[in-house]
């Protein structure tokens, strides 16, 4: 019998690792944010609703009561400048670097490309893609001296598995994700030899707020049977599986996961 190669088994836990999740007020990116913490690691929150940055706070320190509290960076990715200056402020609060970086924050607002509110393109190109650049621009020095250094160093983007799919309705949305896992698998090229663990996760049906602002009544409907359909897996799944991967050992990246609730497919 072959003895398992146990030293390639990840830690169980990310004790002193510090962590940036944007668009953690709800969704994957507060699931995510409780289950780095729950593993160990020291965690900002970033969004634009400071009431929910607060509850997820609230729900950290009352789960994982050893946690350091986390710190609120109230901001929208959206706004380049606002946001680098906001989590280089919060950095010098914590006195640690930032070497887990999930830029997770996101809009989906489908409409058909003739009746659409033309704002609702900015605000998905402007959240979906400059959000990532600025969130990337906003901690890559803290990633890159991790990497140098040969600690750990993950920079996790949050695509979507519409990012490959074709649907009506919803040509803005998945190009801006298109766009993202583009992005992260081009990052990964150019960070990878420095140390820094790129990854793109593409779920695929979850639970969020993703498509509640959707003004268009028939891309509401569309999904709400969609989801019927294919029931959505609760958003700890993709919290889960990032938490995984950047447990893993330094040196070891899993660059890409796609995560679907199995009825998917």
């Amino acid at each position: 019998m072959t003895t398992p190669n146990t030293s390639m088994l990840p830690p169980q836990t990310l004790t002193g690792r510090v962590a940036l999740v944007t668009g953690a007020g709800s969704g994957i990116g507060a699931a995510t944010a409780l289950a780095l913490a729950e593993a160990g690691a020291r965690v900002a929150l970033v969004g634009r609703r400071r009431d929910r940055l607060v509850d997820v706070a609230e729900q950290i320190a009352h789960t994982v009561p050893a946690a350091p509290p986390a710190t609120l960076i109230v901001g929208d990715v959206a706004d380049i400048r606002g946001l680098i200056e906001a989590v280089r402020h919060a950095r010098t609060e914590m006195g640690v670097p930032f070497d887990l970086v999930c830029a997770n924050a996101g809009s989906m607002l489908a409409a058909p490309i003739d009746s659409a509110d033309t704002a609702e393109w900015d605000t998905m190109i402007s959240t979906n893609v400059a959000g990532v650049l600025a969130t990337v621009r906003a901690t890559v020095d803290d990633l890159t001296e991790a990497g140098a250094a040969g600690r750990a160093a993950d920079l996790v983007v949050t695509s979507s598995i519409g990012a490959h799919l074709v649907l009506r309705g919803y040509a803005v949305y998945t190009a801006t994700k298109a766009a993202v896992t583009h992005l992260g698998t081009n990052l990964r090229a150019e960070l990878g030899p420095r140390g820094v663990r790129v990854r793109v996760v593409e779920p695929g049906m979850t639970e969020s707020e993703l498509g509640d602002h959707m003004s268009d009544p028939d891309a509401r409907e569309w999904l709400a049977r969609f989801a019927i359909e294919n029931p959505p897996m609760p958003a700890s799944a993709i919290a889960e599986s990032i938490r995984w991967s950047a447990a893993l050992p330094v040196g070891v990246n899993v660059a890409s996961m796609v995560v679907l609730p199995t009825g998917q497919g």
